[in-house]
């Protein structure tokens, strides 16, 4: 089974994490995705470590698990853009591809003859994605732009930490959300417009933009805004909207509850032997209980408290509602419902017996997700692209590497 995408070939020039998250998620979905890279150096990412994959000998082997997380099922090829015969060498890659995704600065891929105009003239059916901090027009344009300040200036910060009275500050994420939520959505563009272009022959070119994303991420917290006219804060972890919903410290370690409704309150309650308070007129509602919050928590807090982690959650788990331990990284890959839904990957590697990856969450009944190549070494198939796809021959194949063309 090679899956749904396995008729479309995907040219992949994009590096650090964005691009490389949607083009894996295609590739995952059975997707031909040639990674195009500098010779010598690679995607950014490849000198993104510690940590670094170890050898059958158990020595360090220079490949980061940064990079190694966005690029299994890709071919890696090196192409020196720079050099005019590089960047036609790419051209004729991208001339033979359905998707393109790159990452270029604004205007950067023209400078190599690989704009979208450039390449739609002879490749209508072209579907270009380019991803960049800002977006292709508007102010910000030019700049430059890494998750983190996006993080910043997409107002995720200023909604994620403890609040200024606790002693916090602005707070990032910790994983590389902006980044990761824009190759979603570049996921999501680029299956609509395959979608569009089997209906119609039409290939399009798609802007993406990582301020774009997380503001749109904002979601509720934008919503919020728009209807009250205030500025969300940081609470913690505390929710805005609904309440009791929070981390709550058991004699032995965080528990975090999430009530959703009044029926889950009362549930709640009983759980905890505080049924006189899911009647109690300043709890009795969601908008009361957000109204007297501080007075709610200081009882359930006082309660809670006394409680093992465990026997709470195995008891508001036998109650209905909703509930769950404060994991480590460890710990989620030990859980027993993680380890049945098949979230670690493991594929053979060429320089490891093995590579560990967290794998796709998709799950297809008919076409599912398939691992057919681990995370590639940089330039591991240059030669066999070069050859079986463009028909370049082995001497001239030479020629280009010894010019340091590849």
């Amino acid at each position: 089974m090679n899956g749904p995408l396995s008729h479309i070939r995907v040219l992949d020039l994009s590096r650090v994490l964005a691009g490389p998250w949607a083009a894996q998620n295609l590739a995952d979905l059975g997707a031909n995705v040639i990674k195009i890279e500098r010779p010598g150096e690679g995607d950014d990412t490849r000198k993104w470590g510690p940590p670094y994959l170890k050898d059958r000998d158990g020595h360090e082997t220079g490949e980061t698990a940064y990079n190694i997380a966005a690029n299994r099922n890709k071919r890696s090829v090196t192409i020196d853009l720079a050099k005019p015969e590089g960047a036609l060498l790419a051209r004729k890659l991208a001339l033979k591809s359905d998707i393109l995704i790159e990452n270029f600065r604004v205007g950067g891929a023209v400078k190599f003859g690989l704009g979208y105009d450039d390449l739609a003239v002879n490749n209508p059916g072209l579907i270009y994605c380019s991803i960049t901090g800002f977006g292709q027009d508007g102010p910000y344009k030019d700049r430059g732009g890494y998750d983190f300040i996006i993080q910043a200036i997409g107002g995720l910060m200023s909604i994620t930490g403890e609040p200024a009275e606790k002693g916090g500050g602005p707070q990032k994420v910790g994983l590389a959300v902006s980044d990761l939520f824009t190759g979603m959505y570049a996921t999501v563009a680029l299956l609509a417009a395959v979608t569009h272009r089997e209906r119609t022959g039409e290939g399009q070119y798609i802007d993406l933009a990582l301020l774009d994303c997380t503001a749109a991420m904002l979601s509720m917290m934008a919503t919020n805004y728009f209807i009250s006219g205030k500025s969300p804060v940081r609470m913690g972890n505390a929710h805005p909207n609904v309440t009791p919903y929070g981390l709550y410290d058991t004699a032995d370690g965080h528990l975090v509850v999430a009530v959703g409704n009044d029926r889950q309150f009362a549930r709640l309650c009983d759980v905890l032997g505080l049924s006189e308070l899911a009647s109690d007129p300043r709890f009795i509602s969601n908008a009361r209980r957000l109204a007297n919050r501080t007075a709610m928590d200081a009882v359930l807090c006082t309660t809670i408290k006394q409680w093992d982690r465990k026997e709470l959650q195995d008891a508001l788990n036998g109650a209905l509602v909703p509930c769950g331990a404060v994991n480590s990284i460890s710990e989620v890959f030990d859980d027993p419902h993680i380890k049945h839904r098949g979230i670690k990957t493991t594929l053979r590697h060429p320089l490891s017996e093995t590579v560990s990856l967290a794998g796709s969450p998709i799950r297809l009944s008919k076409t599912p997700v398939t691992y057919r190549r681990p995370p590639p070494l940089l330039g591991e198939h240059t030669e066999e692209v070069l050859s079986d796809d463009l028909g370049i021959e082995a001497n001239e194949i030479a020629r280009l590497r010894s010019e340091a063309v590849i």
